[in-house]
């Protein structure tokens, strides 16, 4: 194994580091903003879930992910590695300001960036499907960008149930909703690991076929996943609390009942996501549950639009903006990989 093949594997590990710091605190931001659970519980909650979720779940998101680019096994290790290196210096960027951005949107954008300024747009699978399935660049941006809406509808109807349903309950109810807050955030954790340690486990797979260490994609050893998993989960547990106070209190203020909703539907689309091959972002999934409960409650006014606009501003800039990272890192790993 090469000294090329070794630092963009490093560099897969870190995206699923500040991943963990980014993405995966959503799965448990509800339940720390609804006191229902103290940071150190729910960290360890996540943990576990996160590592869980890649291994149960099939390897469907990884190979969608492994799949954008095609291009020599010369070139591989350069455009893989300014790839990561956009991605990481983004994802660390917008978690500086508090801004869950989609580790999806910079992972596809430092993959376009970095290919077509090394060989061209042919190098690139632009999708959307293929034999039926999932594909390509577009057909990821199709899923990141139907991801909100859907999950903001379904919080929407689920938080109208919900309130429907206990329009006459007594204060009894917060204990059984605090109960199953734990539930659904473990559920939300796992299906996260299900879907975003793939994304680092495709790119371990690209770079070892590139490298000629296995045959294919479906090809990657049970270590990759493995060590993409903990790496997931070390960013969970060292970081992203900025992240949780956006979603769980800078964009609508949740209750316990509000957690609930939040991440009973942020599981379900995301774990659905993971089955189908879907690379989803879970902050774009879960920040748009707490917009759809803000107006499932008939509080538009009490959402903060403000920062809701300046969430969906990241997620527009974030493609862009990792492809230029990626393009301006590509003459050092060029001289890396030689």
């Amino acid at each position: 194994m090469t000294t090329g093949v070794v630092l963009v594997i490093g560099a897969a590990l870190a995206f699923a580091f500040t991943n963990g710091f980014n993405d995966a605190a959503n799965a448990i931001a509800t339940l720390v903003a609804t006191r229902i659970a103290r940071p150190l519980p729910a960290v360890l909650l996540a943990a576990v879930f996160n590592l869980i979720g890649p291994f149960v779940i099939g390897a469907a998101v990884a190979d969608t992910i492994g799949g954008i680019v095609t291009i020599p096994p010369a070139q591989g290790i350069p455009v893989l590695g300014a790839a990561l290196t956009g991605a990481v210096i983004w994802a660390t960027f917008t978690r500086s300001r508090g801004i869950p951005s989609s580790s999806s949107h910079a992972l596809v954008g430092g993959l376009v960036g970095a290919a077509v300024l090394e060989a061209g747009v042919t190098a690139v699978d632009w999708g959307p499907w293929t034999h039926g399935h999932i594909s390509g660049v577009l057909g990821v941006l199709f899923v990141l960008a139907v991801a909100p809406p859907i999950a903001a509808a379904s919080a929407y109807a689920v938080e109208r149930l919900a309130l429907r349903a206990t329009r006459r309950a007594s204060v009894r109810l917060a204990g059984p909703v605090g109960s199953a807050q734990w539930v659904t955030s473990a559920g939300l954790a796992f299906s996260h690991g299900s879907n975003d340690a793939q994304k680092t486990v495709g790119m371990i797979a690209a770079v070892l076929v590139a490298a000629g260490l296995i045959p294919d994609l479906g090809a990657v050893p049970p270590l990759a996943i493995l060590a993409s998993s903990v790496a997931l989960t070390l960013g969970t547990a060292l970081g992203g609390w900025t992240i949780v106070r956006t979603i769980g209190r800078r964009i609508y203020p949740v209750r316990p009942l509000d957690g609930l909703v939040s991440q009973s539907s942020s599981a379900g689309l995301i774990l659905a996501s993971s089955l189908v091959g879907a690379p989803v972002s879970t902050s774009q999934v879960v920040a748009s549950t707490i917009v759809g409960i803000g107006v499932g409650r008939g509080r538009w006014r009490h959402v903060r639009w403000e920062v809701v606009q300046e969430i969906v501003l990241a997620w527009v800039v974030t493609l862009p903006a990792a492809a230029a990272l990626a393009a301006l890192s590509l003459p050092l790993w060029r001289i890396i990989a030689t």
